[in-house]
């Protein structure tokens, strides 16, 4: 029966021969992570304020209603009373509106400017990254001719 060959050492012998950077690799999982935790906060930011809107919207929304049902004299207030209500809902609907589109307009705001910080970043990262990659073939080409002029 044949033995299923190991390959282990053909990989390890490959990944050596592959220049790699460990700390360019840190870095750009850093900035990566940093970022993730500014989006993340500039999310939860809109999130919780969105909320805040939406709650103080139900609570204004049924303080008005509470009024609406209270028991009336006349037929007519009842007209007035919806009329009333339907009325402040409107204006209640606009102003929330416009909140959350404010919101919204902050996010997204700030989520563009770290996106415009995080593209520097990554593109300074990747420049050095570069930079030491072509420093390093320049010197092992540098050695391989060497070596070759002295055989």
């Amino acid at each position: 029966m044949q033995k299923t060959q190991d390959f282990t050492k053909v990989m390890q012998d490959m990944a050596s021969s592959v220049p790699f950077d460990a700390k360019a690799f840190q870095d750009t999982f850093k900035t990566s992570a940093v970022l993730g935790e500014k989006v993340a906060k500039v999310a939860l930011e809109a999130a919780e304020k969105s909320n805040e809107i939406s709650s103080k919207w139900t609570k204004d929304t049924i303080a008005k209603f509470g009024a609406l049902a209270k028991v009336k004299d006349e037929p007519t207030d009842y007209s007035k009373a919806m009329t009333d209500f339907a009325s402040a809902a409107a204006e209640m609907a606009a102003e929330n509106l416009a909140a959350f589109a404010e919101v919204a307009k902050k996010a997204q705001m700030e989520t563009v400017e770290l996106m415009l910080a995080a593209g520097k970043d990554f593109s300074e990262d990747a420049t050095a990254a570069v930079k030491k990659a072509q420093a390093e073939v320049t010197t092992a080409a540098k050695k391989a001719a060497a070596a070759a002029t002295s055989k």
